[in-house]
């Protein structure tokens, strides 16, 4: 069994298309566990044993259950309209982005938005803003002078798994990381 295949179906459900498993989310983002699996069964096959290694062992943290495992849902992440009931949290004075090269450029000149998803993902990290940055093709990271931005008003929140979250960085709060500064 394929339990990255079964993970990432799971995550498209969970953060982005619920209706492919004929399931709902709530306005929080949770889904019935139950419902979620038989979902699932649809595509891959999954029991309450499986789903609670996968979300035991994602090394990204992307889900949560609730109290009693009765519910399920994504840490963040979404296009769908949730809110997954975040406390505003003020961010250290700099953050980090990771991205691929070939989006630099649009990044400097129109700092970043969050395109599909409801919030721009920021790294508490160089290496984790690295490692994002990979997944893009050759890494570059940009600062993101949070703490500036706070000052001015932009809120911030931190997700379960680590991952700072806010609506919009504007390109003034953002400069190119330099090796040399780690």
């Amino acid at each position: 069994m394929d339990l990255t295949k079964t993970s990432r179906f799971i995550s498209l459900i969970l953060r982005h298309k619920p209706w492919v498993a004929g399931i709902d989310l709530d306005e929080h983002g949770w889904a019935d566990v139950e419902e979620l699996i038989q979902g699932v069964r649809k595509k891959y096959p999954l029991d309450r044993q499986i789903l609670e290694e996968i979300v035991r062992t994602d090394n990204k943290q992307r889900y949560s259950f609730n109290d009693d495992k009765t519910k399920i849902r994504a840490n963040q992440g979404h296009s769908i309209a949730v809110d997954v009931e975040l406390p505003v949290v003020t961010p250290p004075e700099i953050l980090y982005h990771g991205t691929g090269e070939k989006y630099a450029a649009a990044i400097e000149r129109e700092g970043l938005v969050p395109k599909s998803r409801l919030y721009v993902h920021l790294s508490g990290d160089v290496t984790t803003a690295e490692n994002v940055g990979r997944r893009h093709g050759r890494p570059v990271i940009f600062c993101v002078h949070s703490g500036d931005m706070h000052r001015k008003g932009h809120v911030f929140y931190r997700s379960v798994n680590g991952v700072w979250l806010t609506k919009r960085v504007e390109p003034q709060f953002l400069r190119p990381y330099s090796s040399e500064e780690g």
